[in-house]
């Protein structure tokens, strides 16, 4: 019962929509024993009078039936509407706060879970949290109230016929707990697989020019179809499942109108004409035949109810797993906050840091000097990103310290340090808004004038202003419609938006020419803010001008200047004569190695 004290919990504040409408819904199901009460009236005192009183009578009963239903009928319009208002409020309650847990996930929360699957958590399986609010809670009241009512009716007519009729009802319970827990985790199996289509659906949209380049539409279709037919394959199980506890519920349900007829037959036969409490007159038979619903309906529902419960059991699971996921990179009580502008200055102190069950660096130690410009360098995985994620706290190292301006980056408030550090990272994701909203999307008070000159410095205002709407075109989802190095110049205008005291250029001029690249370095010389810069690249013109060059390989740091590095062997000289840097000096090593 957790989850349902989970929901009761995000209903704070919105619980008196949820007592109204159980109010509304205890008053009109118990409503519903009028009628009946009064069909027996007319059998046992209307129809044997037959006169001008009992005429009279008729039509009051009548007219009270009528206004009874349409009383009923508008209280129940207002109960509806109470149950939906208080579980859309609800909905959004948590949406609200599954958002707010997923922003500031850390990114290994992402590594673990699957895009497709935190989506059908936050769409699917939020909808059968509101369904149970309103249409589950709405079931279950209407079928307790409905059973309680009939139970306290019928006893006052006949207790031994209401005891007779209510002998299924233990049951019924029986078959609904054991049916319960086998069909729970069916219906975990099956939300998996509707995750599993999401997930499918979400990556060919995405990598949707990926599976045209190699013309794996068909192999798409078909992996999605499989997805498909196991879901549906698994629902019609589940289906059949259902049905089967339905109608077996329905048949001892239906026992009802036996148990009916032979005791209440029994008792108005032997009875007739005696009083007693076992005297049973044929109008209280009627009632109790016209009220048998009154009984076979709740008994009915609770198969319905069971079946909601469980999917919704299943759901809020994962739904609660988000909710209570605490990311593990996060401010402390004692974080340190300051409204100055850091200066920059980095310390890396044998650091080490691994990723899974691989080592990327081990005991690596430097320190970068404030508005210092250093360019990191090295082989595909040896952690030139890893370096600047675990500078901006993304992810945590296994040992070793880093230090901001003499702080321990764990002493930092995250906001703090986060929005003094600017990325311009090589896969750049644009926003579905204006190049003037993704530009300004890290500080959204800049003046016009100061958007336009970073975006020269990155050299993107050239072609921006060549755009119809200039500023304001909207670019597609990821920027779909610009050139990637476009796209990797609005990236760098962005990062330059903030005037980060700390800028990260990640590979953010390999898409563009050797002259943009020329006049971007020109520029970022030039700036209007002290920072230090950080520059991961592979081109040995993206990092010759660097004050000093670090090479990371084999979980090691190298560090040195063009200079001093092209005069040693090793990885940045053979990187410097595959790219046919000219007028590289000869080094004895080499030349030994050439005789």
């Amino acid at each position: 019962m957790l989850q349902l004290k989970w929901v009761w919990k995000n209903m704070a504040g919105k619980r008196k929509y949820f007592f109204f409408g159980l109010l509304l819904g205890i008053f009109t199901t118990a409503a519903q024993i009028v009628q009946p009460k009064l069909i027996q009236v007319i059998i046992d005192r209307v129809w044997p009078d037959r006169g001008d009183g009992a005429t009279v009578l008729f039509i009051q009963i009548m007219a009270a039936i009528i206004g009874v239903m349409l009383v009923r009928l508008f209280a129940r319009y207002v109960m509806i509407c109470f149950f939906e208002i208080a579980s859309q409020k609800v909905l959004v309650t948590i949406e609200r706060s599954l958002f707010a847990k997923l922003v500031t996930q850390d990114p290994d929360f992402f590594d673990r879970n699957r895009t497709g699957d935190i989506i059908t958590r936050a769409t699917g399986d939020l909808n059968y949290i509101r369904h149970v609010i309103a249409g589950v809670a709405k079931e279950a009241l209407d079928a307790v109230v409905l059973f309680v009512s009939a139970i306290v009716l019928l006893s006052t007519m006949h207790v031994g016929l209401t005891v007779a009729m209510a002998v299924i009802c233990p049951l019924i319970v029986i078959l609904t707990l054991r049916y319960s827990k086998y069909i729970r985790p069916k219906h975990v199996q099956l939300r998996n697989l509707s995750a599993e289509i999401n997930t499918v659906a979400q990556e060919n949209i995405s990598g949707n020019r990926v599976v045209k380049a190699f013309s794996r539409e068909e192999y798409e279709e078909q992996r999605f179809e499989e997805s498909c037919e196991g879901y549906a394959d698994y629902s019609v199980h589940i289906a059949v499942k259902h049905q089967l506890f339905s109608r077996v519920i329905t048949f001892i349900t239906d026992m009802l109108g036996v148990i009916l007829i032979l005791v209440g037959g029994y008792f108005v036969i032997t009875t007739k004409g005696e009083t007693g409490i076992w005297q049973l007159t044929l109008g209280e038979l009627a009632a109790f035949s016209s009220m048998r619903y009154m009984l076979s309906t709740p008994l009915q529902t609770v198969a319905n109810t069971a079946n909601s419960l469980q999917q919704f059991f299943a759901s809020a699971d994962k739904v609660m797993e988000i909710y209570y996921d605490e990311p593990l990179i996060g401010d402390r009580n004692d974080c340190y906050d300051t409204n100055e502008r850091i200066k920059g200055a980095i310390k890396f102190e044998n650091v080490t840091f691994s990723f899974g069950d691989k080592k990327v660096f081990e005991n690596i130690s430097f320190e970068i000097a404030a508005n210092e410009t250093v360019a990191i360098m090295g082989p595909t995985g040896s952690g030139k990103t890893s370096l600047i994620n675990l500078l901006a706290r993304m992810y945590e190292p296994d040992s070793g310290h880093i230090y901001v301006d003499g702080v321990d980056v764990h002493m930092w408030k995250l906001s703090k340090l986060h929005s003094s550090i600017g990325v311009a990272m090589q896969d750049v994701f644009l926003f579905s808004d204006t190049i003037k909203g993704n530009i300004s999307y890290g500080n959204p008070e800049i003046e016009k004038g100061k958007m336009e000159t970073y975006s020269k410095v990155a050299d993107a205002d050239g072609f921006i202003k060549k755009m119809d709407e200039q500023y304001d075109t909207v670019v597609g989802e990821r920027g779909v419609g610009l050139s990637g190095g476009q796209r990797q110049r609005i990236s760098l205008a962005r990062a330059l938006a903030v005037q980060p005291p700390i800028l990260v250029l990640d590979d953010t001029t390999s898409a563009v020419d050797m002259e943009t690249e020329k006049h971007i370095q020109d520029e970022l010389e030039k700036l209007d803010f002290d920072c230090t810069k950080i520059i991961v690249a592979q081109r040995i013109s993206s990092v010759r001008r660097a004050d000093r060059i670090f090479i990371l390989n084999n979980g090691k740091v190298e560090i040195g200047t063009h200079d001093e590095l092209v005069n040693r062997p090793g990885y940045y000289r053979e990187i410097c004569k595959l790219q046919n840097i000219p007028d590289l000096p000869d080094i004895p090593e080499e030349k030994g190695g050439n005789e």
